[in-house]
C-alpha cells in the first residue's frame, strides 16, 4: 500500500533474534532515508492465544501485498500445535520458498568458495500438509500429499526464475526409488515442465536427495537451481547455509501470485541468542533488500547492498558466526557508518 509517500509492508519481528534483526533493519532503512512504513505485528509461536492478532496480521498482507518477517516458534512439546509460520504459507498459497545459498566477500572461513545455488521449495503440501492422525494409541500415520497441479506449479516457476536470473540448469531432488508413487509424481510432472523449456538452453537435471546432500557438501558448485519438495529443501538448505557461514547469512523469500513475503531462508529461531545482541541480521538485511528491489527501490537497496558489503569485506566488525566478536548493534552501527560515507 502506498500512501503519503511511502509504501507500507507488514512487519513480522518473530520470536528468538527476529526483534535484533529487525530492530537492524529499521534502523539502517531510517538512516538511509528508505521510503518505507512498518506496521508492525509481534505474533509469536511460543502461544496458541494469537487469533486476533493472526487474523490482524493476515489481513495487512493482504492489504499491503507486501511483507517482512522473522522466523516464528513451532514449539515441540505440544502436540498438534500450529505453526504459524506454515499456515501463514497455506493461507496465503505463498507457494515458492526460495533460499540463496551464496558465498558472501570477505575473508570469514566458509566450507566453499563460489557456491551460488538458489533453493526453490514447494511450500504448501508435501509432508508440511499436517495430515496426520493416531488410529490407535502407538501408531501415528502422516500423509504426504504431492499433487500434479502443485508440483507443475513449482518446477514452472523454477525454470521461469532460471530465465530471469541467468542460470544454466535445474536439478529437481526426489525421492522417487523408494516413494514411487509420491516423489514419482512428483518426478514425473516436473520431467514433463522440463520439455516446455527445452528451447531456452536451461539443462535439467534430477537427483535422488540423499545422494544430493553428499554432493551438496563435496561439490556445491554443480548446483545452480534446485527444486523440490518442502521436507527435502528444508534439510538442503541447512546444509547449504553450513557450506557458506550459516544461517545468519541466508536471505529468502516467499511468493505466491498475490502475496509476497520477505523472510530469512534458513528457518532458525535462534532462542539461544534471544536479548543477548549476538545475532547476525545479515539473512534479514539481505532479504529486505530483496523486498526493496520487489517495490522498485533499486537505488535504496544498492547502497545499504554495498554497505553491508563493505562491512563483511573489512571484516573489522563481525558478528561471532562469521569469526567476530562484535554485537548486532555494532554490525548494525558499523553498516549506518557507510551509509554516510558511500552516499
Amino acid at each position: 500500500m502506498f500512501y503519503g509517500g511511502k509504501t507500507t509492508v507488514t512487519l513480522i519481528p518473530g520470536d528468538g533474534v527476529g526483534v535484533e534483526m529487525a530492530n537492524s533493519v529499521k534502523a539502517i532503512f531510517d538512516a538511509a532515508n528508505v521510503p518505507v512504513e512498518f506496521e508492525q505485528f509481534d505474533l509469536s509461536g511460543h502461544t496458541e492465544k494469537n487469533e486476533i492478532l493472526s487474523k490482524q496480521c493476515l489481513a495487512s498482507v493482504r492489504r499491503n501485498k507486501v511483507a517482512l518477517k522473522g522466523i516464528l516458534y513451532t514449539p515441540l512439546s505440544r502436540p498438534g500445535s500450529v505453526s504459524w509460520n506454515v499456515a501463514m504459507r497455506k493461507e496465503l498459497d505463498i507457494y515458492a520458498s526460495v533460499a540463496l545459498i551464496k558465498n558472501s566477500p570477505g575473508s570469514y572461513p566458509t566450507r566453499h568458495k563460489n557456491v551460488d545455488i538458489a533453493i526453490i521449495r514447494e511450500n504448501t503440501e508435501g509432508e508440511y500438509s499436517g495430515m496426520e492422525h493416531s488410529p490407535v494409541p502407538g501408531v501415528v500415520e502422516s500423509l504426504k500429499v504431492v499433487t500434479r497441479e502443485k508440483t507443475e506449479r513449482i518446477v514452472k516457476f523454477a525454470f521461469d526464475f532460471a530465465l530471469k536470473n541467468n542460470r544454466k540448469r535445474v536439478t529437481v531432488i526426489h525421492k522417487a526409488n523408494i516413494m514411487k508413487l509420491g516423489d514419482g509424481l512428483f518426478l514425473k510432472t516436473a520431467r514433463d515442465i522440463s520439455k516446455l523449456y527445452e528451447s531456452s538452453g536451461i539443462e535439467f537435471k534430477e537427483m535422488i536427495v540423499d545422494n544430493a546432500a553428499m554432493q551438496l557438501v563435496s561439490k556445491p558448485q554443480q548446483f545452480d537451481v534446485i527444486v523440490c519438495g518442502n521436507l527435502y529443501g528444508n534439510i538442503l538448505t541447512n546444509v547449504g547455509a553450513g557450506l557458506i557461514g550459516g544461517p545468519g547469512v541466508v536471505p529468502g523469500a516467499n511468493i505466491g501470485r498475490e502475496f509476497v513475503v520477505f523472510e530469512p531462508g534458513c528457518r532458525h529461531v535462534g532462542l539461544d541468542l534471544e536479548g543477548k545482541n549476538k545475532a547476525n541480521p545479515t539473512s534479514l538485511i539481505l532479504s529486505s533488500l530483496h523486498l526493496l528491489r520487489h517495490l522498485g527501490l533499486n537505488k535504496e537497496a544498492h547502497l545499504i547492498g554495498d554497505s553491508l558489503t563493505k562491512v563483511i569485506t573489512d571484516s573489522e566488525c563481525l558478528t561471532a558466526d562469521l569469526g567476530g566478536s562484535s554485537t548486532c548493534s555494532e554490525f548494525t552501527r558499523a553498516i549506518i557508518s557507510n551509509l554516510h560515507n558511500l552516499s
